[in-house]
């Protein structure tokens, strides 16, 4: 499987996961309670940025250079979501923390977006398909799941 697949893969899943916070953030009554979404879509967001830091954009990087600009926002917009939501936990205000979620979660809908029909097709391009298919196995392994 090709790195691109895997990783467009994985953003069905947050996919579903933005949609579900979007319902209930909203609705929730408890500040811990949101802080608790926050830090389960965070620690699930920085295991994903993690993976496409290492091993896609690090390819890319060898292959046209860091100064590349897609490149250098894709990186930055991972730290700006990771940030946003490890600052949920210090917020003691819970409109200001529902706010923060539901936020984050348009930024990271929005990075997705940019992610599909920029970087991954700039990767299907700029890789020939021996590496994807290397980088997908590497992913594999670094996520413990067997693909055949």
């Amino acid at each position: 499987m090709k790195i691109t697949d895997a990783l467009l893969g994985e953003h069905g899943a947050f996919y579903a996961q933005f949609d579900h916070l979007q319902d209930v953030v909203p609705a929730t009554g408890g500040l811990a309670l949101v802080q608790a979404l926050g830090a389960l879509l965070a620690s699930s967001l920085e295991v994903h940025a993690k993976l496409e830091n290492d091993l896609l954009i690090t390819a890319l990087e060898r292959r046209l250079g860091t100064d590349e600009a897609l490149l250098q926002v894709m990186r930055q917009e991972h730290e700006e979501i990771e940030g946003a939501l490890s600052r949920l936990r210090l917020i003691r205000d819970l409109s200001e923390a529902q706010d923060l979620v539901l936020e984050t979660v348009d930024a990271a809908r929005n990075h997705f977006l940019k992610e599909e029909q920029a970087l991954f097709p700039m990767a299907e391009e700029e890789l020939d398909a021996e590496t994807l298919v290397h980088l997908g196995e590497q992913w594999a392994e670094m996520r413990g799941v067997k693909v055949a």
